[in-house]
């Protein structure tokens, strides 16, 4: 079955990816960024607002709709509710990615099996499956981009000069429609300038003729929305930009250094992925020292650039866990063919430490049950038995292969010991749901049977909105500005209201606070509790 899988490699990353996250992702809430995407596609569905998009009601012009139309286009086939269909475009993009890792990786070494060490540690990483929930657009916009330089790389290396300069363009537009000129700073530029210093650029007129063309070809494709937008809805897109272009200088600041442990993002991989940045031990252990130069300077390219940029946050380093992988890829292909001879302990140790600590967590994982076994019934024992068979025997396994020194099984082990979480484990966090827990998903219709509208005093936590189901409209703005609705009787949700505006409200309406919505699954006296995740409920009557 190895052999097969070997065999097969771009198919076998798709099949990994959608097994890994296709089958219990939906267990996951909804996260502030998601909810947003969803609620924009929702509203394109609903409302029909698939160029001018908004969210809640009101424009929603930050980011590009490519994203969002493709949610869209799924909760159409699927249901507008269903949460895996709108999360399997962005699992799609997952396996793009993996494929664009395979496929570059595939140019520089001419290895085909090393190329699939290297798309498997990409699309395993920590943030690259955490960036499905956190920012959706995200993996959108670097997948494309991903593809798009691997139609480069060729542009560069053959005379296929219209194939590819037209390829290579029309990916890098639908980057930029999904995030604008993200990934070309985060990925492409780092890209050109590691590959100008070791391959270095033969040019010539036909091949910057091509280079123009994909310029041309990539803005026209990731251009022609904003030129749209600011055409049709001028003051509310330039308000939009200035604030968004605001926040790179201002919002979010941390200091230049605040990347520097940017391999520990990779999760499962952060030893090994540190061990390759080791420029002094790797240069005489890479089998191809030209490409691990490449892939060194790619990353840590990637890395200063961003570190630039003063506003700074964990998920913006998800372009660097790409170049990241291919250069951690030939620490794993090294110790897949020289760990059995080996003998060092300063290089064994941190072999055993690393894979040693992965199985013991598997091994140690069934007894997890003790501590929550009076919420384990029904189905929720089913996962819990089958993601402690999973977890232990896979431990077990790399156990036995590390005193074999068979580090390809071991590598391959740690594949299924992601996958095993991902399947088994997620649906176990429904366990997690504290006594203050009151999900929004019922209001929309009790107060329809009420004949209310429901309105939001200020501004709800868009996974709020999301849950409702419907719009909610604002009945204080950005600007502090009050408009009381026609109705003489509505519902009104509020996580906050300051003396002035509780006078004002009294002076005309009589208030009934009915209960209290929290999306907390945390406790209220936790540190995890969230307190943008809750709202009261009244209903006011007119005076």
């Amino acid at each position: 079955m190895l052999e097969t899988i070997e065999r097969k490699p771009i198919l076998s990353i798709f099949l990994i990816v959608v097994t890994m996250l296709g089958f219990s992702i939906d267990y996951l809430p909804v996260s502030i960024m998601e909810a947003r995407n969803f609620i924009t596609a929702r509203e394109m569905v609903i409302d029909g607002n698939w160029l001018l998009t908004t969210m809640n009601g009101l424009a929603r012009y930050e980011k590009p709709p490519l994203p969002t139309w493709l949610t869209a286009c799924f909760g159409m086939l699927c249901g507008i509710k269903n949460l895996l269909a709108l999360r399997l475009p962005a699992i799609l993009c997952v396996a793009l990615a993996g494929i664009g890792i395979y496929k570059v990786s595939f140019n520089i070494l001419e290895h085909k099996l090393h190329s699939f060490y290297n798309a498997l540690i990409g699309v395993t990483s920590f943030y690259v499956i955490g960036i499905v929930i956190e920012a959706p657009w995200d993996i959108y916009t670097h997948a494309f981009m991903l593809i798009s330089i691997y139609y480069l790389f060729q542009l560069f290396r053959t005379e296929q000069n219209l194939k590819y300069s037209v390829l290579a363009g029309s990916f890098m537009g639908l980057s930029i429609l999904c995030k604008g000129p993200i990934s070309i700073y985060a990925l492409l530029l780092p890209f050109l300038i590691a590959y100008g210093f070791v391959y270095g650029y033969r040019l010539n007129r036909t091949k910057i003729g091509s280079i123009f063309m994909s310029i041309i070809i990539a803005l026209c494709i990731g251009g022609w929305w904003y030129f749209y937008v600011r055409i049709n809805d001028p003051e509310t897109f330039l308000a939009i930009a200035q604030k968004e272009t605001g926040n790179w200088s201002s919002y979010n600041v941390k200091p230049f250094y605040y990347y520097w442990s940017f391999f520990t993002q990779s999760g499962i991989w952060t030893i090994p992925a540190f061990i390759a940045l080791l420029y002094p031990y790797m240069k005489s252990r890479v089998s191809n020292l030209r490409a691990y130069h490449f892939s060194l300077l790619w990353t840590l390219t990637a890395v200063v650039l961003l570190s630039l940029i003063p506003e700074k946050k964990s998920r913006y380093l998800m372009p660097v866990l790409i170049p990241m992988a291919i250069n951690t890829g030939f620490y794993i292909e090294y110790l897949i063919r020289s760990f059995k001879t080996l003998n060092d302990k300063r290089e064994t140790f941190p072999v055993y430490f690393n894979f040693g600590l992965i199985a013991l967590i598997g091994l140690a994982f069934p007894l997890v049950g003790f501590f929550i076994a009076p919420q384990l019934n029904g189905v929720l024992l089913f996962w819990f038995a089958l993601a402690s068979l999973a977890l232990f025997g896979i431990g077990l396994f790399i156990l036995i292969q590390l005193k074999s020194k068979n580090i390809k099984l071991v590598f391959y082990s740690c594949i299924g010991f992601i996958a095993a979480i991902l399947i088994a484990v997620l649906p176990l966090t429904k366990t997690q749901v504290a006594s203050n827990y009151h999900p929004i998903s019922s209001l929309s219709e009790e107060a329809s049977q009420q004949g209310l509208k429901v309105y939001s005093f200020s501004t709800v936590a868009p996974e709020m909105i999301w849950q409702f189901g419907d719009k909610i409209p604002e009945l204080k703005n950005e600007d502090n500005q009050i408009h009381l609705p026609n109705e003489t009787k509505f519902g009104m949700l509020a996580t906050s209201i300051s003396p002035e505006d509780q006078n004002l409200l009294n002076a005309n309406y009589h208030i009934e606070l009915i209960t209290t919505y929290d999306l907390n699954r945390a406790d209220q006296d936790s540190r995890q509790y969230n307190g943008r995740l809750f709202a009261d409920y009244y209903i006011l009557i007119k005076k």
